[in-house]
């Protein structure tokens, strides 16, 4: 199993950190503990994170501001990853931001908040169908603005979110796509044909609900006895036996497990520590899609 992969202009650690639990309940508003939100930043940089993903719209502007405070000016390895394609209202609610003049716009605010000149990717979050105005604009017409906006230099590459495997041949018939962050883990393999073209593209796949979904209802990684299993035999928190599962996937699998803790990150970067044998991966093979 790699340690690294290329994202874009340079080459990860395949653990980074994902910056949407820093904000507030429902990714609304300031931390709980903003000390501890910027220790956790720090510590993170301190535990050999060189891939940071965050967003304009969590908090909103919140992640953004933490992320500069705590660490700019950045090291010269650190990959600033965003995404562009929603805002937030005053209630939370998830809006499209879908034009390419929404894109264009958002993409700026990025490079303000942050303090940069570019970022080493910025993601095209498609909006679910269903979602309104969401199916208003040509995926054709986003990926030509973000190309434009990489050809420009603002960002060494364009990512994409929440897409089919239909969307991901659209928008390479346009231009390189260097990542994908779709929803992916052992108990929702739904997404494995797009991972599995990213993986022969040379294309870095990053997988949001790693553990499960959030909501209530659904599965979760951790509560599969299979993994249960394992976890005990090797001494491990069972979410890290979940997590080095996308691992050992495939090796463009990029994991940005986000928290608000500092032990929390801790023990979320001590996947990269664990490796599951031959016994390991057929026992939690057992585990239904």
């Amino acid at each position: 199993m790699t340690d690294t992969f290329p994202l874009a202009d340079r080459t990860v650690r395949r653990v980074g950190f994902g910056a949407m639990q820093l904000p507030g309940p429902g990714v609304m508003g300031p931390p709980r503990d903003r000390d501890e939100a910027l220790r956790v930043l720090r510590r993170a940089v301190e535990l050999g994170v060189d891939h940071i993903d965050t967003a304009q719209f969590y908090g909103p502007d919140v992640s953004n501001e933490l992320i500069r405070e705590a660490l700019h000016p950045y090291a010269d390895d650190l990959a600033l990853v965003s995404k562009v394609g929603a805002r937030r209202d005053a209630a939370g609610a998830w809006l499209p931001a879908q034009r390419p003049e929404d894109l264009r716009a958002d993409v700026e605010a990025n490079l303000r908040s942050l303090g940069v000149d570019h970022l080493t990717a910025v993601n095209l979050r498609r909006m679910d169908e269903g979602a309104p105005g969401a199916g208003d604009v040509p995926l054709e017409d986003q990926v030509a603005e973000m190309a434009a906006l990489r050809d420009e230099g603002k960002i060494a590459g364009v990512g994409l979110s929440t897409v089919s495997a239909a969307d991901l041949a659209a928008a390479r018939a346009i231009t390189d796509i260097v990542c994908v962050q779709n929803p992916f883990s052992l108990v929702d393999q739904k997404d494995a044909d797009v991972l599995d073209v990213c993986a022969a593209a040379g294309i870095a796949y990053v997988p949001y609900f790693p553990l499960g979904s959030a909501f209530p209802h659904l599965p979760k990684v951790v509560d599969q006895p299979a993994v249960q299993a394992v976890a005990a035999r090797r001494g491990v928190p069972a979410a890290r036996v979940g997590l080095t599962w996308l691992l050992a996937r495939a090796d463009n699998v990029l994991l940005i497990p986000g928290t608000s803790s500092v032990a929390h990150l801790e023990e979320n970067m001590a996947v990269a520590d664990l490796e599951l044998t031959d016994e390991d991966l057929a026992e939690i093979s057992t585990v239904a899609a």
